[in-house]
């Protein structure tokens, strides 16, 4: 299992409609084969900034299993007129 960390920075004063874009585009990620979980989170103390984590079976499964598909750039399309800058985005995996 690997954990996605996606940090999103949104532009000031468009965090509810970004919000609403994830939860109407959501789906187009939940659908992929090998997801796990999926969470986006909000900041307290800087409300513009945002973190979605997402569990994947594999790094293989985030890239071949939705990024190479039609619904990546649906998913863009929907949420990427709010950003500030582009996510930044990293894989991790559990230290045992």
């Amino acid at each position: 299992m690997v954990l996605e960390v996606a940090e999103i920075s949104i532009a000031p004063g468009q965090e509810a409609a970004f919000a609403e874009a994830y939860r109407a585009a959501k789906e187009l990620v939940a659908v992929s084969p090998g997801l796990r979980s999926m969470r986006m989170t909000q900041g307290v103390e800087s409300p513009s900034r945002f973190v979605l984590l997402i569990e994947w079976d594999s790094v293989e499964a985030h890239e071949q299993g939705f990024r190479e598909t039609d619904r990546f750039p649906k998913w863009r399309e929907a949420i990427g007129p709010y950003f500030a800058k582009p996510p930044v985005v990293e894989h991790f995996s559990e230290v045992r």
